[in-house]
């Protein structure tokens, strides 16, 4: 079965929900659309309720780019997705390849999560694989890299995506709100939202850590120890 097949079952159980977007079906003849969640109402609305339209999938790269602001979202799970718009689909394929690209991932991670297939990459191996400027991330100490995750994942720092990833094999993550978070809308249960999973350390965690790293080595430089 392909992924865009198992797409469309999901949605026809239940789903309709991904991060901050709302999957619609049958909506004004068109097989599916995308909205954004705030947006729903207006959705279903004659004329899609004033929403700039979008017809295929196209857009949904350059949709996700900039929260409303104008600031540039660094990770596609942040909680500030612009709204204003519908993007309407002819088929699961189109559907497939838009979830792509506002949640890159995001899909096909929760669907090899299901069959038992998901591949999780520790802290370290991460950070063992970096190199020129980002190799000095791999000196952050464990105690540094659990404060981070505290600091900087999870709902209260504005990221959607359930952390799946431990510090190494046999260190997992200090309980937080961070460690707890299941990457699915409080407004929602389970079985309707596609969670948002994190397999592995970020880019913007790993700049982050070569940041603590380079504080840590500066302090212990600074105490003569």
């Amino acid at each position: 079965m392909t992924t865009a097949q198992k797409l469309q079952q999901l949605l026809k159980s239940g789903y309709h929900r991904i991060g901050e977007i709302e999957l619609q079906t049958d909506l004004y003849g068109y097989p599916y659309a995308l909205c954004h969640q705030a947006d729903v109402e207006l959705s279903t609305e004659p004329a899609f309720g004033g929403l700039e339209i979008h017809h295929g999938p196209a857009a949904a790269r350059d949709l996700s780019t900039y929260a409303e602001d104008g600031t540039y979202r660094f990770t596609k799970g942040q909680v500030n997705l612009k709204r204003g718009w519908v993007m309407v689909l002819e088929s699961v394929q189109d559907l497939r390849l838009a979830l792509d690209q506002f949640y890159p991932a995001c899909l096909g991670l929760f669907l090899a999560q299901q069959d038992g297939s998901l591949e999780i990459e520790t802290l370290r191996e991460k950070l063992n694989r970096q190199t020129g400027m980002y190799r000095f991330a791999r000196s952050i100490s464990d105690a540094g890299a659990q404060q981070l995750v505290q600091t900087v994942c999870g709902p209260a720092h504005q990221c959607a995506k359930k952390i799946l990833w431990k510090i190494d094999a046999d260190t997992p993550l200090d309980d937080s709100e961070a460690s707890r978070f299941n990457g699915i809308p409080n407004d929602l249960p389970a079985t309707q939202a596609i969670p948002l999973l994190c397999r592995e350390a970020c880019n913007h965690f790993v700049a982050e850590c070569r940041k603590a790293a380079k504080a840590e080595f500066e302090a212990k430089a600074a105490s003569g120890a």
